[in-house]
């Protein structure tokens, strides 16, 4: 008779699952009479790279823009159903949006900085900014310009205007600023689509990293990309999920046709 030695075995490049940081439930989103979601049942995992594929239009971009009530102020704009961050409806009228921006920070597909020095972009969104001394500033500044791996990049310049950076830069600074708040996960809409490749693999690298201490939902067109940084894949495709599943079961194992064919030949005829 064998005894169990209790170890658990993982097969290579697999990851146990992990516990939702995001549950999305029959949520439905239309911009007029546009029905952009439709019935959206999704689970985004803590600490893990969650990537949403799909070919434009089918609706992941509105999907994260849902998850930090982004999308509150586009003309039309109506939705459906529950969001859950952290244990909390965040479609309640009681929450607190300029807080849930907070716990959940976003970054766009083209870097987004503003008129302002380098530094003065990293701090932008603190609330308590006021009640810094210069020396916390700087650590803050320091502390989260290193996590995105642009300290060494910027420390001698971070008077000058953020515009003077590089786009690629730009993007790590957009992330910085994100962090500085420190949110509990963190939305990517396709954050390397305006990025060269040298660019691109420096934000995958920032992501595989950052991912143990945030939970990241990435939006991305490139299936490659997903491929090489996701852990939890969800595939979309006319405002709907097709698929949802840990990135080998996709890729090597779905269920659906669907997606072998999307994920595999860049073709989808749903």
């Amino acid at each position: 008779m064998t005894r169990s030695t209790g170890l658990r075995i993982i097969q290579p490049g697999a990851l146990p699952e992990a516990a939702a940081a995001v549950k999305v439930n029959d949520l439905n989103v239309w911009f007029g009479t546009a029905h952009i979601l439709r019935e959206i049942a999704v689970s985004f995992q803590e600490y893990r790279i969650n990537c949403i594929v799909g070919p434009s239009g089918s609706g992941k971009s509105t999907l994260i823009r849902s998850i930090n009530r982004m999308n509150d102020d586009v003309a039309g704009y109506c939705a459906k159903g529950t969001i859950h961050v952290d244990g909390k409806d965040i479609m309640s009228e009681s929450i607190n949006v300029a807080k849930l921006r907070q716990e959940v920070g976003m970054v766009f597909q083209k870097p987004c900085v503003f008129p302002k020095s380098i530094s003065e972009n990293v701090l932008f969104g603190m609330q308590d900014l006021k009640k810094l001394t210069v020396q916390e500033r700087l650590q803050i500044v320091e502390n989260n310009l290193k996590l995105t791996a642009l300290w060494r990049e910027v420390s001698h310049r971070l008077h000058d205007k953020a515009v003077t950076l590089s786009l690629g830069q730009q993007q790590r600074l957009c992330i910085a600023r994100t962090l500085a708040v420190k949110p509990k996960v963190v939305l990517l809409d396709e954050p390397t689509s305006s990025l060269d490749p040298v660019s691109s693999r420096a934000v995958e690298e920032l992501m595989l990293e950052l991912k143990k201490e945030y939970t990241i939902v990435f939006v991305t067109h490139n299936i490659q990309q997903a491929q090489r940084v996701a852990d939890h894949l969800v595939f979309m495709c006319n405002g709907g999920v097709i698929e949802q599943g840990s990135k080998q079961k996709l890729f090597h194992n779905p269920e659906k046709e669907l997606t072998r064919k999307y994920l595999n030949e860049e073709y989808c005829d749903c």
